[in-house]
């Protein structure tokens, strides 16, 4: 009678060792396949954009304010009647993106703060509005509320103000500030990107900012939260100069702030905050610029308005390698960290005339 022999325990360890090497292997590919479903949804979010915003211009031959302007620019406390932070582009873009009863809600007779706001399109969550990489999943000031996605206001490359295709128009105001008065461009559609639509920014993606609102600070250059939030560096230029030399200087001096330089009290929780709320007094609610790279630091320089049109306001996302940007004609495109500094800004102005070659990014 011949007995039936079980597994010995070498064989076992093995069976399981082979097993363990198979999961190792596996988890990768199931991860990078879950990534590439966020961002192909990422985007067709920001396709959306780029199919409202030309909708948009069908009816009102005329791309949409990076805010609304009214008495209140917002430069102040959110519930104050002088900070009230103004409508911004995206409210502009509801009917275009079939959101026409949440648009029916807004009321702009005063900002995302407004009694009229604050508890109704304020405290509603857009998904179109947020990338599905975004490991946050609580706005900053609204836990309901914020946006990963940010209009491009232009590109260094001169310096300029307001040099990208979603910018302010006419009378909208910051205190005393000077950067506004000198940057009134009036309206325009697509005959003002005379650099070509297909090579001029429209939409980024930027990571929303960390709380508490108001308060914070202390997040290390190297910390995990270092893209979300901003930094601060004095530095000396001469803005609308024509410089890309100054430009260059400063963009280096953001990129080698020494380790361990930690975020200002108070400047964690403003990107993204709210998605239907701008803010004359920082532009990094709802908008970013094209100076820093992609993925790098967004540094306030000293002396400005904190979030300025002249402040490194830096697109940034948890893709790996890059982040999507949506382009003037509605094409949307994956630009690497690695991108050409002088090539990031060329894309972030609309009609300052530089050459792009199509092997560039």
């Amino acid at each position: 009678m011949r007995r039936r022999r079980g597994f010995t325990l070498i064989e076992l360890l093995v069976v399981i060792a082979i097993i363990a090497v198979l999961i190792a292997l596996l988890l990768p590919a199931v991860q990078a396949a879950r990534e590439a479903a966020r961002r192909a949804q990422c985007v067709n979010n920001l396709k959306q954009l780029g199919l409202g915003v030309h909708n948009y211009i069908s009816v009102n031959a005329a791309f949409p304010p990076l805010m609304s302007n009214f008495a209140n620019p917002g430069f102040g406390s959110p519930v104050s009647s002088t900070g009230e932070w103004p409508l911004s582009w995206a409210v502009a873009l509801l009917p275009f993106m079939e959101q026409q009863q949440l648009f029916n809600a807004a009321n702009y007779i005063g900002g995302a703060y407004n009694a009229a706001n604050q508890n109704t399109i304020s405290a509603t969550k857009v998904n179109t509005l947020i990338c599905p990489s975004e490991s946050i999943r609580t706005g900053p000031w609204l836990s309901t509320s914020w946006s990963n996605y940010a209009a491009n206001f232009g590109g260094p490359a001169s310096i300029s103000s307001q040099s990208g295709p979603i910018v302010n128009m006419g009378n909208s105001t910051q205190g005393t500030c000077s950067c506004y008065a000198s940057s009134n461009v009036g309206s325009f559609g697509t005959e003002g990107i005379t650099d070509g639509t297909s090579n001029t920014a429209m939409f980024g993606e930027r990571l929303v900012g960390v709380g508490p609102a108001g308060g914070g600070g202390g997040v290390s250059t190297g910390g995990v939260n270092a893209k979300r939030v901003d930094f601060q560096f004095s530095a000396t230029f001469n803005a609308d100069s024509g410089g890309s030399g100054q430009a260059l200087t400063i963009y280096q001096q953001c990129r080698s702030l020494p380790a361990g330089t930690t975020s200002p009290s108070g400047h964690d929780a403003w990107s993204g905050a709210v998605w239907d709320g701008s803010h004359a007094g920082t532009l990094r609610f709802n908008a970013y610029d094209h100076w820093n790279t992609p993925n790098g630091l967004t540094c306030i320089i000293s002396g400005n308005p904190p979030g300025s049109f002249n402040d490194l306001i830096t697109a940034s996302s948890n893709h790996p390698g890059g982040v999507n940007v949506c382009f003037a004609d509605g094409s949307v495109k994956f630009l690497k960290d690695t991108v050409n500094p002088q090539t990031w800004w060329a894309i972030g102005s609309r009609n300052v005339g530089e050459a792009l070659s199509a092997d560039s990014y």
